[in-house]
């Protein structure tokens, strides 16, 4: 109970934090937000000519398909990678004051959801040009959104943790997220692996199933239960994780900034 007072006392801090990331993200930018929005319809467009050549694909829902793929991927690789730097980047007030540190890669996590849920708006615009009619399924969305805030703040603080002992972390979790979008069937579709001996990939995968998930909510499809369940078992998992080696490790942080 007195853990949760202290946090909550720094809530604003933590506003400020968020508003502080928003404000860099966009600093010397002409577009600004509005490049939130350009960004991911020219990214889909581009995916869509390339891999819906590529793989022949005649599916009308096709660039919806991608641009939740993208979104999803975006946020959760924006997040985690603002997380593992996020204690490194604020070294100098964490030299100088006592702030939670934790804050510092929770506001990382939540300025990227921020950013991420203003291009989400596009979404509305390629439903339109898909010809999708949304359903009452849409709210399964909601679920996808908790999971993948979850699932980026506890490996967030996982990496964010290891970063500040070893520097390395931060490239070699480059390298890993660009086989993690290869691994979460963001252009191409799943049937290409599951039918194969390597569908363990996407199976146990919980990026891939908050991105089905996601997918379903958006083309009127019903609840997957399981990938519901593999994607909250891995999200829980990596919180609980994540807290206990952050919590266990960040009266050392000093030592190594």
């Amino acid at each position: 109970m007195t853990l949760s007072k202290n946090y909550w006392n720094y809530r604003f801090l933590l506003r400020e934090l968020v508003k502080k990331g928003i404000k860099l993200k966009y600093r010397r930018s002409y577009l600004g937000v509005i490049w939130s929005l350009i960004e991911p319809l020219l990214t889909t467009i581009i995916l869509v000519i390339v891999f819906g050549t590529l793989f022949r694909t005649n599916n009308p829902t096709y660039p919806l398909y991608i641009i939740i793929g993208r979104l999803m991927y975006t946020f959760f690789s924006n997040g985690t990678k603002g997380a593992l730097t996020s204690i490194r980047a604020n070294a100098g007030m964490i030299q100088k004051v006592y702030v939670p540190k934790l804050l510092y890669p929770l506001s990382s996590v939540l300025f990227n959801f921020v950013i991420t849920s203003i291009s989400c708006i596009v979404l509305a615009g390629v439903d339109v040009y898909c010809k999708v009619i949304p359903t009452w399924h849409l709210i399964q969305f909601i679920p996808a959104v908790i999971l993948i805030l979850l699932l980026t703040f506890g490996v967030g603080l996982i990496l964010c943790t290891l970063n500040v002992f070893f520097r390395d972390i931060e490239y070699l979790w480059n390298v890993f997220l660009l086989l993690i979008m290869y691994m979460s069937a963001i252009f191409y579709y799943p049937d290409m692996i599951m039918n194969s001996k390597y569908a363990w990939i996407l199976k146990y995968n919980p990026l891939y199933q908050i991105i089905k998930l996601s997918r379903d909510a958006f083309l009127g499809l019903p609840f997957d239960i399981y990938a519901f369940l593999c994607a909250l078992i891995w999200s829980l998992v990596s919180i609980v994780v994540g807290l206990i080696f952050f919590a266990k490790n960040k009266n050392k942080f000093i030592l190594h900034l």
